[in-house]
């Protein structure tokens, strides 16, 4: 099978399992404990920590270890209303239901929310995101890369306009960190979510960075874990594997190989198919591995289904066997049917050049078919 799903999620790096592997066997300690097996898991959880801090510019004590990007995703969401206890919220229309989900869920509880818009290519206007600031506003969220057309937002300009009225913003950066320069400095967010699967750690851990002097409500509480951020005995294995992974991205961010490979399989398929293939999302400011296009008068769903060997995501839910577009698609305001017709194809770090060339061939004949 030909791998053209790493937005989804990405393979375990061989090199992340190895460095879980001497937790998984012998370090089985509890990092709590005072013994030399706790100390010894502690030090691969600090570890760890210092790993996934220098990939994102920051200190080690701002990053708190969760289950995964929706879980920090939801902690920036709720920690922040419920540590305010009123006001306004702003997200986009292109946020990932880890974020819409809960901001929606905050209107039941008392907090305002304006779900800001975006253009054809998937871009917010930042002056959109200013209009909508009011002096009750608490908190800003906007994705930084979206997962399903892999358009980049201007998140440093959002996040000084958020500086500037004194308001917090976070960005879920579950798609870009690994793929893309991430640092928190240079972007001016307080909160930042990563999600270890998105960058070949295993699933079921991620991290959220927390500016210091932040005020955010626990979201689980208990005992005093993760300097008291985050309650619950640490997953030792996947913390450390999502050090391991932090720390090989660094090569990845400035290797051009993926955005070739993605280039070539779209010269490809427009080659083939001519004007049959639309581009969705932003033609230059998008992440390096995604390529997201519509193929007149197909279905997604059904071309993925015939497909034999190539794994990629449609652009379209299915709901009681009727497919419907992608809410993000929906919001761009791409046509009904075009959206219908939807494929996100997003590589990775072990796609080859024949592995590209074998999956045009594929997606060719199934649309010609």
């Amino acid at each position: 099978m030909i791998y053209l799903d790493y937005n989804a999620t990405t393979p375990l790096d061989p090199r992340v399992a190895d460095a879980m592997q001497p937790y998984l066997r012998e370090h089985h300690g509890n990092p709590s404990s005072s013994h030399r097996l706790g100390r010894t898991v502690r030090a691969g959880v600090d570890n760890a920590r210092r790993q996934v801090a220098s990939l994102l510019g920051t200190s080690p004590g701002e990053i708190v270890f969760t289950s995964g990007g929706s879980e920090a995703n939801n902690h920036a969401v709720k920690g922040v209303a419920f540590a305010a206890g009123e006001g306004h919220v702003i997200i986009s229309a292109v946020e990932h239901p880890a974020i819409a989900v809960p901001a929606r869920w905050l209107t039941d509880h008392g907090f305002d929310l304006t779900v800001v818009g975006v253009d054809s290519t998937g871009l917010v206007d930042p002056d959109d995101i200013r209009r909508a600031i009011r002096p009750d506003t608490i908190l800003i969220s906007i994705m930084l890369a979206n997962n399903e057309v892999g358009t980049i937002q201007p998140i440093a300009e959002i996040a000084r306009m958020a500086r500037s009225a004194e308001v917090l913003m976070h960005t879920d950066a579950a798609q870009a960190v690994g793929k893309i320069r991430t640092t928190v400095n240079d972007l001016g967010v307080d909160l930042l979510t990563v999600a270890g699967h998105k960058l070949h750690a295993p699933p079921g851990v991620g991290a959220l960075y927390i500016r210091a002097e932040t005020e955010l409500e626990p979201l689980i509480h208990g005992a005093g874990h993760e300097n008291g951020r985050r309650a619950g005995t640490e997953a030792v294995p996947a913390i450390v594997g999502l050090g391991a992974a932090a720390e090989l991205c660094s090569p990845y961010l400035r290797d051009e190989t993926i955005r070739e490979l993605r280039d070539r399989f779209h010269t490809g398929l427009i080659e083939a198919l001519g004007d049959r293939v639309v581009l969705n999302g932003h033609p230059t400011l998008r992440l390096p591995n995604t390529l997201n296009v519509s193929f007149r008068g197909q279905v997604g769903v059904e071309l993925l289904g015939e497909m034999e060997n190539v794994c990629a995501s449609p652009g379209a839910a299915c709901h009681s066997d009727r497919p419907e577009p992608s809410a993000v698609l929906s919001a761009m305001g791409v046509d009904r049917e075009l959206a219908l017709g939807a494929v996100r194809f997003s590589l990775g770090r072990f796609n080859t050049e024949a592995e590209v060339d074998e999956a045009v061939g594929e997606v060719v004949r199934v649309v010609n078919a």
